[in-house]
């Protein structure tokens, strides 16, 4: 049974709002119109948990791990921390046979905490923090990826063993596309470049280093990447680069990581890597290549992470206000808006809505979802279609929002940023918290001085304002 198959009420099922391609697997839409995910009504969560709030559909996650294991049975699989991770989330990724790639020593706890084995943690970034790379290696994590020169001599020094490295390569891939998810090419900050001898260059002072061993190469050649053929490049020209170095130094690197940057459809209709296809391309282009440079075909792996996450998440608002501006577009206004998901302002990223609490009354109309901060900028969704009769107090749910939303929320206007909340067979978890105005607080130093009864800050005239009568005029602000 198909999701249209179980909207036998609507007068006109092909418009639901339930696309299976973009909506986590689980979506079904209960007798009342209600959306549910993972077992429950979205109306229930929200009513517990507040909104903005970000629900992972914990089914929907582990689903596509398990698709990524049975396409590429021989890959070693390797979840990209930055689109989405929590500790519970690490620990879905340890059960299933992953490994994380990290690039902070926040994203490195995170995995630790959650249960993931250091050896199959790969540490990457382009600017690694000399005390961030030590806390890495003293963890023991398996693969550094090096980015840069400096890396090397500062690795060689403080690996307190003999620690496996790849060093990333640039390949001359370009994507097309956004240039701020780019990265196959020269003109970024990423990598060293093949051509003009950057790459073999960095080889040649790794190999120099007793205490780095050189195990393979690294390429992430961008993001949002649906046709596969651009990994059939990638591939032909690292097989020939890992060649040219058994070459010059007589080493035979016997891993390719490949990054990920594997698309998703943010849309109905819009394109998908599809993985099946992805597995074909690599193994095509891994038997050509190694062919012809006669190299042995070494492991692959893997690091999808929006392809695994994006569409296991749901964003929910609520509605604040309607506007019609005269002459022009009418505005729905929400609760949360560009803190909780930059990605429109930062790539003009295009998103669907649909209304979460009940059947739509009447025709439909295009408006602006808008969020709630001051700026005119912050625009969720431009050409959204929405009940005409959508009004304050409404639920709205906005899919493939678990890929890079909660990992690059801000707490802008000191909007605290939303919980994340996994639902699974009708149960729902608080993954994280909302973070509170006391969170935002704690962090400021003049504030915390109200802690000492003798503590204080200063006025903009310049006179101390004791810390007992700051707390108590703050207590008596929340009271009201």
């Amino acid at each position: 049974m198909t999701l249209l198959d179980r909207l036998p009420f609507l007068p006109h099922p092909a418009t639901s709002p339930v696309d299976p391609a973009v909506w986590p697997r689980t979506t079904t839409v209960d007798p009342q119109g209600r959306l549910c995910v993972g077992g429950l009504a979205l109306t229930d969560i929200a009513d517990r948990y507040g909104t903005p709030a970000y629900v992972v559909d914990e089914a929907d996650f582990r689903s596509r791990l398990r698709d990524y294991r049975s396409a590429l049975p021989d890959a070693a699989l390797v979840y990209a921390a930055k689109s989405l991770l929590t500790t519970t989330v690490a620990r879905w990724v340890a059960e299933a046979g992953a490994g994380v790639d990290v690039s902070s020593a926040g994203e490195l706890a995170t995995a630790l905490a959650g249960g993931v084995d250091p050896a199959q943690i790969v540490l990457h970034g382009n600017g690694k923090p000399p005390e961030e790379v030590c806390e890495a290696l003293v963890a023991g994590v398996g693969r550094v990826v090096i980015d840069s020169l400096v890396e090397i001599a500062y690795l060689a020094c403080a690996a307190p063993r003999p620690q496996p490295v790849l060093v990333r390569i640039t390949p001359g891939v370009d994507i097309g596309g956004h240039a701020a998810v780019t990265t196959g090419v020269a003109d970024q900050k990423f990598g060293f470049p093949i051509d003009g001898g950057a790459a073999a260059a960095a080889v040649q002072r790794i190999v120099a280093q007793p205490r780095l061993r050189l195990v393979g190469v690294h390429c992430h050649i961008g993001s949002q990447i649906t046709d596969p053929a651009h990994y059939d490049t990638a591939v032909r020209r690292m097989i020939a680069f890992m060649a040219d170095v058994r070459a010059r130094h007589g080493i035979v690197l016997g891993e390719l990581d490949l990054g990920g940057g594997h698309g998703v459809g943010y849309l109905s209709g819009e394109p998908t890597l599809d993985l099946a296809e992805f597995a074909r391309v690599l193994d095509d282009a891994l038997d050509a290549a190694c062919a012809a440079e006669r190299f042995p075909r070494p492991r692959v792996m893997v690091e999808p992470g929006r392809a695994v996450s994006a569409r296991a998440g749901v964003t929910l608002y609520r509605v604040l206000a309607v506007k019609t501006q005269p002459g022009g577009r009418t505005f729905v206004t929400v609760d949360g808006g560009m803190s909780d998901n930059p990605r429109v302002a930062l790539y003009g990223a295009k998103y669907s809505v649909a209304l979460a609490n009940r059947h739509a009354l009447g025709p439909m109309q295009t408006v602006t979802v808008a969020g709630r901060h001051c700026e005119s900028g912050d625009e969720l969704i431009r050409d959204a279609t929405l009940p005409a009769d959508v009004h304050p107090g409404d639920l709205l749910a906005v899919p493939v929002t678990g890929a890079y939303h909660h990992s690059m929320a801000s707490a802008y206007n000191m909007v605290g940023r939303p919980p994340v909340v996994s639902v699974c067979l009708g149960t729902a978890s608080e993954l994280v918290r909302r973070e509170t105005i006391d969170d935002l607080l704690a962090r400021d130093r003049g504030w915390s001085a109200g802690d000492d009864e003798h503590g204080g800050g200063l006025h903009p005239d310049g006179h101390g304002v004791p810390g007992g009568e700051r707390r108590g005029r703050r207590a008596r602000q929340l009271s009201g």
